[in-house]
């Protein structure tokens, strides 16, 4: 058996509905595991559990805002309930805004959401998921942060801390549920191209931004037994895109 199945695990992935969450979610499928897929639009849900089921794989979907922690906690129960566990979960859901803005000229409310988003639905998340996590005495946790978060970005100051948070929360549960046996990890994509997959014969691979391909194999590399000693990583997705890389 491959060490990177992943039969009958049971993953929950947020923000499912998008371009990097329908794409981990079909590839977490691929792999065996049996998916939820949550985020707040039923009808972008259903189309990823449509494409999952059509392979003969197991999916549902549910409607969760996770800035609300009383459908986070439904989430889990939901979770728990249609598949009697929760093996995975990856913290994929976010958001950015004001990419053009001044430090100093950071609305206060889009502040306010980018944390929200990005950091305190992470963590409802991560708390919820814990707890049952923590019953199993297993589990893995996948938070989907940004190379913003390592080094900043222009004129992202907002999403940049968020993330940044993200990387801190995830670090401290990996070390306060080791003994739980519950891994907790980071991953780190710089900019994602347009499309999934990118192909332009004058550009070498390796200078090309990544597709969400990238970043979904990195989250089932993560979620199966083959890392089975990384935790507490923060793991960045990004080739040498130069734009991802401009402090180093």
């Amino acid at each position: 058996m491959s060490k990177f199945n992943l039969d009958g695990k049971v993953c929950v992935v947020t923000g499912g509905g998008g371009s990097i969450g329908g794409q981990t979610c079909r590839e977490l499928a691929n792999g065996g595991g049996k998916i939820v897929v949550t985020g707040r639009t039923q009808e972008t849900l259903d189309a990823v559990v449509a494409q999952i089921t059509a392979e003969g794989q197991e999916a549902i979907a549910v409607v969760c805002d996770i800035t609300k922690p009383d459908q986070v906690n439904n989430l889990i129960s939901e979770t728990v309930r249609a598949f009697g566990s929760l093996d995975v979960l990856v913290n994929n859901a976010g958001g950015s805004w004001g990419r053009h803005e001044n430090a100093e000229d950071t609305p206060y409310d889009k502040w306010l959401m980018a944390v929200d988003i990005n950091l305190n639905g992470a963590f409802l998340c991560s708390m919820a998921a814990g707890k049952q996590m923590i019953k199993q005495l297993s589990g893995r946790i996948i938070n989907v942060a940004s190379t913003a978060g390592t080094k900043g970005n222009p004129y992202m100051l907002a999403y940049s801390a968020a993330k940044a948070g993200m990387i801190s929360l995830s670090n401290n549960l990996a070390f306060m549920w080791k003994g739980h046996n519950i891994y907790v990890n980071v991953i780190l994509p710089g900019a994602i191209a347009p499309t999934s997959t990118v192909v332009d014969d004058n550009v070498p691979p390796l200078e090309l931004r990544p597709g969400t391909e990238h970043v979904a194999n990195m989250i089932r590399f993560l979620a199966s037994p083959a890392s089975d000693m990384i935790t507490g990583e923060a793991i960045p997705v990004r080739a040498w895109f130069k734009s991802d890389r401009f402090w180093q």
